[in-house]
């Protein structure tokens, strides 16, 4: 209705734009670019760096764009001279207390600060004085806090609180002395930070980042004692691409298989393939506590990030949690007792390094429930930023690759284990197994719509064999403290839970491709990677997991069955309260 529009003009540029649309959202509209720098789209629009400012005719001062909304008649303009002057001294000022290191910084030519001091053609400091060096916080095995190379743009801040309702991390004092910390200034590791990684896609520089592995998986590979055995994600594979200039959401899973096999790993197994052993092992636990009424609704435990919130936030809880580990550490311990046994080598010489798109993993791996005779199940995990770089620092034209397959015995998977990577992935697969469980038949049904989308919250009644099954899927920690709240007071009346630490799920993980305020305002990131992997799932010629010829074979010679005596040891773990 023409009441609920607003007409304006900018640059002498007349627009009609919703009458709530901020003056930064209706010149994106009208294709006019307004630099930012701590804007970013639902999360974090404060006008704190004011970077975004432009001029109101009519108006004293400058308006900040991303937090001014549009009124009717009003003429604004964007890149007059003194507009261009006064953005130019803000990024002085900000860059004059940043650390200079950018040659050997992770972010160099991914920076949205150093992007736009090359947009605004900065040579020299204006104002370069005396700068504040404060101690690197790089104690937590998972994220690195670097507060010299902070910009106060709260950004993380931001996203820790409101979406996923953590608060690890806030600001602090005043003026000059302003920093990002937590509470009485604590390592990360001494919070309740849950290391989902989160705060790293959100920063727009380097002052948090992941506790980078590369060197470790280096010197293993030089190592000839050493067997080494890398695994990928579901994630990964549909994200990697984009580190190499890659349309996002590109499926470059042969070419990454050849260029792992290319930096020199003995085998290439692919994690989709513990995936399948998950959901074998999970979706029979589940019928068993369906059948018994005991423990529901069961939780999903794949995601590390959400175990250790829950066991910090709602530690009565956890016994609702599957006693399954994670899929890759599923096939690390396979790896070390079925793989070595079957190839004859020593465990203690295998080293197994996992590629995630999760930072997370990197502090689950290290976990003592997560080992057998003293021996990790995974001994390093690296993220597709980390991988990605190896890459490149090998020199291969990753573009160019052809395309490898997967390593045998463990290189195997169904279209199920794809979708593991996206919220509603592990709910769906198990699902397909549960109900082929329950009626003993091989139903045609595969798809389980309503678990779907990019809902934060997800539910839903299956009926399975004449019984209906309430579920529930949650992504982002916010979402995930509603559901636990819910069955803490005892109004829920679910039986399954999926719940992810990363909203949207893997595929958003922490360690994935970051990309800038610009391209997550204007792209659907997780629309275009939930796609790829969906289509994997569509393209596979089996897609449920218990019809994986390599768990048959597996469960056959090592196993035995679902919930046997070998598999509890192998794949299962127990959780505590308190890390």
């Amino acid at each position: 209705m023409e009441k609920d529009l607003v007409t304006l003009t900018i640059d002498n540029q007349k627009i009609t734009v919703k009458k709530d649309t901020t003056i930064l959202q209706a010149a994106k509209e009208a294709g006019i670019d307004i630099p930012t720098l701590c804007f970013l789209k639902d999360i974090n629009e404060i006008g704190d760096c004011r970077m975004c400012i432009v001029k109101v005719e009519g108006r004293r001062g400058f308006a900040t764009s991303c937090i001014q909304k549009v009124e009717n008649g009003m003429v604004v303009k964007t890149n007059t001279p003194d507009i261009i002057e006064a953005r130019h001294v803000m990024l002085d000022l900000i860059i004059s207390n940043h650390s200079k290191d950018c040659l050997t910084c992770t972010r160099m030519g991914n920076c949205e600060l150093q992007a736009l001091a090359k947009k605004f053609n900065i040579q020299s400091i204006e104002f370069d004085g005396e700068r504040k060096e404060q101690p690197i916080d790089n104690l937590s095995p998972a994220i690195v806090k670097d507060p010299n190379k902070c910009i106060l743009c709260r950004r993380c801040v931001a996203t820790c609180k409101n979406i996923q309702k953590i608060g690890a991390v806030d600001c602090g004092n005043r003026g000059f002395e302003s920093s990002i910390s937590t509470t009485y200034n604590k390592s990360l590791k001494d919070t309740n930070c849950v290391y989902c990684g989160q705060c790293i896609q959100a920063c727009p520089t380097s002052a948090l980042r992941e506790k980078e592995n590369i060197d470790d998986v280096w010197v293993k590979l030089k190592d000839p004692e050493t067997y080494v055995i890398v695994q990928t994600a579901p994630a990964v594979r549909v994200a990697l691409g984009e580190e190499f200039e890659m349309p996002i959401g590109t499926d470059v899973t042969g070419k990454m298989v050849t260029s792992l096999k290319r930096l020199g790993f003995n085998k290439v197994f692919d994690t989709n393939t513990a995936a399948d052993f998950t959901i074998m092992e999970e979706a029979n636990e589940f019928v068993k506590r369906f059948k018994e009424i005991d423990n529901l609704p069961m939780i999903t435990s794949c995601c590390p990030g959400w175990i250790r919130y829950i066991e910090i936030n709602y530690p009565e809880l956890v016994p609702h949690l599957s006693t399954c580990k994670s899929p890759h550490e599923m096939l690390g311990a396979l790896i070390k007792s079925y793989y070595a046994k079957k190839e004859n080598i020593n465990p203690e010489k295998i080293y197994v390094v996992s590629v995630m798109p999760c930072i997370a993993k990197k502090y689950e791996r290290q976990r003592e429930e997560l080992s057998n005779n003293k021996l990790f199940d995974v001994d390093c995990v690296i993220t597709t930023r980390e991988l990605a770089r190896m890459i490149k620092y090998a020199n291969i034209r990753f573009e160019n690759l052809e395309d490898s397959e997967f390593d045998n015995p463990l290189g195997e998977s169904t279209g199920a284990a794809s979708i593991f990577g996206t919220t509603g992935g592990v709910m769906e697969a198990a699902l397909r197994t549960a109900q082929d469980i329950l009626t003993g038949e091989d139903l045609d049904k595969i798809n389980f719509e309503p678990v779907r989308g990019e809902k934060g919250i997800k539910d839903a009644t299956v009926n399975i064999n004449g019984k209906n099954i309430k579920v529930v899927v949650a992504s982002g920690l916010g979402n995930a403290q509603k559901i636990m709240e819910e069955i803490k007071s005892g109004k829920a009346d679910y039986q399954f839970v999926e719940i992810m630490a990363c909203p949207g799920g893997c595929i958003m993980g922490g360690g994935q491709p970051i990309k800038n305020s610009t391209i997550r305002s204007e792209i659907d990131v997780r629309k275009l990677r939930a796609e790829a992997i969906y289509e994997i799932d569509e393209k596979s010629i089996i897609r449920k997991s218990h019809q994986n010829p390599v768990l048959k074979k597996v469960y056959n010679e090592f196993l035995g069955e679902p919930g046997s005596e070998v598999a509890e040891k192998v794949l299962h773990t127990k959780f505590t309260v308190t890390r």
